[in-house]
């Protein structure tokens, strides 16, 4: 079975890294590129394409809210319109510094509150889906499953790939557990082993209640500012091979 295996990366800021971006984006397969509102620029953006285009990685926009500060994880209000055009202005932005370099974007992913805010509202996704289809209706949208945004990507047409989240704690009802609380992000080596090999083997993961659901899924994330994230995303990769998967780009998972 092939697993996609993305992370969002470049989401520094001018001299400012949270990673090793380089070493990351030759252990994944899809990158989802920060387009400069939660984090991001020009130049770093240029240097994540080219990274991507060398080690033949799939490249998707990752837009947020414009909330450097919080890094785009603090929900404020946004009229429906207004988040519309952030996406659009950050899609094309992203889209324009691909092709300027010979890449085609492959997909989007929607950051933290930014994409919250959107998987929770009907009508706001249904509007932000036809959105990303105006431009370029061959965009793969990544989004967490049962979501409003897979949904309304499905209903507008777009073809949608559904996320498994190997650093993060899921509530009993799918959700992730919030980063303020104590065990939210995974870490420790043998507890994402196992993660992975449960939800390859088995399409299930134990929640942090001490319960077992279903997970609908083909593409697996880790994020590039959890600490060892390098080290995790090749845990995540050995775990996907060894129980005889491949890794592959989104396109070639949903091929």
């Amino acid at each position: 079975m092939k697993i996609d295996l993305n992370s969002d990366m470049g989401e520094g800021f001018g001299p400012y890294k949270l990673c090793d971006d380089e070493a990351l984006m030759g252990v994944v397969s899809s990158a989802n590129v920060a387009c400069g509102f939660h984090a991001g620029d020009p130049e770093t953006m240029v240097r994540m394409v080219r990274f991507a285009k060398a080690h033949g990685v799939g490249v998707g926009a990752h837009p947020g809210l414009a909330d450097r500060l919080g890094f785009g994880r603090r929900e404020f209000p946004v009229e429906a319109d207004d988040m519309k055009q952030q996406v659009l202005y950050q899609l094309g932005a992203l889209a324009a510094i691909a092709r300027g370099e010979g890449v085609a974007l492959s997909h989007i992913s929607f950051h933290a509150a930014m994409g919250n805010m959107i998987s929770r509202d009907p009508a706001l996704s249904e509007l932000v889906m036809r959105a990303v289809k105006s431009v370029d209706p061959d965009l793969i949208v990544f989004s967490m499953p049962d979501t409003e945004v897979e949904r309304a990507a499905i209903s507008v047409g777009l073809k949608t790939l559904t996320l498994f989240l190997a650093d993060r704690a899921y509530d009993a009802r799918g959700q992730l557990v919030s980063r303020k609380l104590p065990n939210s992000v995974i870490k420790d080596e043998v507890k994402v082993r196992a993660r992975v090999r449960q939800f390859i083997e088995k399409g299930t993961v134990t929640t942090i209640e001490g319960e077992t659901l279903p997970v609908r899924a083909r593409s697996i994330l880790v994020h590039s500012d959890t600490p060892g994230s390098l080290e995790l995303a090749r845990i995540v990769r050995s775990e996907v091979e060894s129980a005889g998967g491949s890794i592959a780009p989104a396109r070639e998972v949903l091929g």
